[in-house]
């Protein structure tokens, strides 16, 4: 049994090359790092010497985006074994990716893309989940992606399927809360039910950010400000599960580092507030129906099908 990492790490930013020169000269008071894993596991020039600079100052974590756990690809060992070594370089306390797939028949796509929500590929993801822990041997965290179609497959709520997969994989959940937002929006379910029904003993770490409404959907762009239903939805889960390392994702249209901390800086003020100052949160009236597969043929079903064989 791998055990999940206790506690809370405190407010982290994500790692941005255009950050480099601020962190190097000034050393701020950041609690700690996430990088995206794919920018340095290949890397041995100036990116890689920053992050062991830095890595010898401030905690690490790692977030992936090309572990593609949903696929019906095998495994890509090669690349694991890139993860580990990394990993075991910065002394990572745990690494992440998202709960989806990002590429089938040795192809990537690179992006996130959504798994039908069924028995079969609960079954199926759990236990590439086990594979993964037992050849890291750490803990693997999941994230669940934000998303804009879903299958005519999906026979059960997006909240019950995630807390499925990381209960039986016995993995970590990274609850991105702007993502329940945009799902939310697009697909049209309650934000506050996915909050309450995710396990809280399983979160293991929280990322918020900005995204682009626009206005019958919304999309997780990452550049700008979090907006207030995002942060009462934040307070609501911290006061289900209490405190948990906390990062803002700040991905386009990156301002300066001090304006960047200072925004996951306001995650602090919600830990205090009682939960029924949030009871009220959904997601905003649409001006058009939910883009979804309910409506429109899924253009990738014929991974649904490969899973269920």
């Amino acid at each position: 049994m791998i055990r999940l990492p206790a506690g809370s790490l405190g407010f982290g930013v994500g790692l941005r090359t255009v950050h480099y020169p601020h962190l190097l000269q000034h050393r701020p008071p950041v609690d700690w790092f996430e990088i995206i894993s794919e920018n340095y596991i290949d890397s041995g020039g100036r990116p890689r010497h920053v992050l062991r600079e830095l890595a010898e100052s401030y905690p690490f974590v790692m977030h992936g985006v090309s572990l593609s756990i949903g696929s019906t690809d095998p495994l890509d060992f090669d690349y694991l074994s890139r993860l580990r070594g990394l990993a075991r370089e910065i002394n990572a306390c745990w690494i992440s990716d998202h709960l989806c797939w990002t590429g089938v028949a040795g192809r990537n796509t690179h992006d996130l893309l959504p798994l039908p929500m069924t028995d079969a590929v609960v079954r199926h993801v759990v236990a590439r989940v086990r594979q993964v822990q037992d050849y890291l041997e750490q803990p693997l965290v999941l994230e669940n992606p934000s998303s804009y179609v879903t299958f005519r497959q999906s026979h059960m709520p997006e909240w019950e399927f995630v807390s499925r997969v990381v209960t039986e994989a016995d993995c970590g959940l990274l609850l991105d809360i702007n993502n329940v937002y945009v799902s939310a929006v697009n697909h049209d379910f309650d934000p506050v039910e996915y909050i309450d029904r995710i396990p809280a003993d399983r979160v293991v770490q929280y990322h918020l950010a900005g995204h682009t409404d626009c206005g019958t959907h919304c999309i997780d762009t990452h550049d700008g400000m979090i907006i207030d239903p995002v942060w009462q939805l934040y307070g609501r889960a911290v006061g289900r599960t209490g405190p948990r390392s906390t990062l803002i994702e700040w991905d386009a249209q990156i301002p300066d580092f001090p304006t960047v901390h200072a925004e996951v800086l306001k995650a602090r003020d919600w830990l205090s507030r009682p939960t029924t100052e949030f009871s009220t949160v959904r997601s905003r009236e649409r001006a058009g129906p939910a883009v979804s597969s309910r409506a429109l043929p899924h253009p990738l079903s014929f991974v649904a099908a490969g899973i269920e064989k």
